[in-house]
């Protein structure tokens, strides 16, 4: 697979941060009171917010926990980098989908929501957005046709309890940058690892939506 872009050390520096920051407050804000979902554009941030969440924290956390130390010494290895950033934006554009679907099944178990087109308008809207942190357009409109190609299965009525975050953990099983032979060993974790964080997100928002 040719790479379409690179990262830097200090690219991959600020990241970290960025996600240490997100710790922390993840760790704090259960002291605040939640605020509601109260329109599309808030639900947007929400479902851009969590899934970048998501798809960060168990990404770096896979890697840190399978390379240990040894993590740092890679930092000057560019293509190593460039798969890092390669797979967390295949992993996010994946995560965008599966909380998306499972919001608006949720809405309409909940309450009977039915205008499902903001579901595709929504997803669309927050790749593109995307286009200014450079998520490459290949994977955007890789993205795009899946989401289409599950949109036309999808049973709205049921689809939130028939496990809607399991194409995100698969996604970070396929493209986390370790080698074959590990990620064997590793699959169950590394699949509960996600659903686990998903779970977190699910129980803020049915708080957030008044449920």
């Amino acid at each position: 697979m040719v790479l379409k872009y690179k990262s830097s050390l200090k690219d991959l520096k600020k990241i970290n941060f960025e996600d240490f920051k997100v710790y922390l407050f993840n760790l704090f804000k259960v002291f605040l009171p939640l605020k509601k979902i109260s329109n599309l554009d808030e639900l947007e941030t929400f479902i851009q917010n969590k899934s970048a969440w998501v798809s960060q924290v168990t990404l770096y956390s896979y890697l840190k926990t399978r390379m240990g130390t040894r993590y740092v010494l890679h930092f000057d290895n560019e293509v190593f980098l460039s798969s890092i950033n390669e797979a967390k934006w295949n992993i996010y554009s994946i995560a965008l989908q599966d909380l998306t679907f499972y919001i608006f099944s949720q809405l309409n178990l909940s309450f009977n929501y039915k205008d499902f087109k903001n579901a595709e308008v929504i997803y669309k809207k927050i790749l593109n957005n995307e286009i200014s942190n450079k998520m490459p357009k290949d994977i955007i409109d890789r993205g795009i046709k899946s989401f289409n190609d599950k949109l036309e299965k999808i049973n709205w009525d049921t689809h939130n309890n028939s496990q809607p975050f399991n194409d995100s953990a698969l996604a970070l099983y396929t493209w986390a940058p370790i080698a074959e032979e590990l990620k064997v060993l590793d699959r169950k974790i590394v699949l509960n690892s996600v659903i686990l964080k998903w779970d977190v997100v699910k129980k803020e928002f049915l708080k957030r939506i008044n449920l």
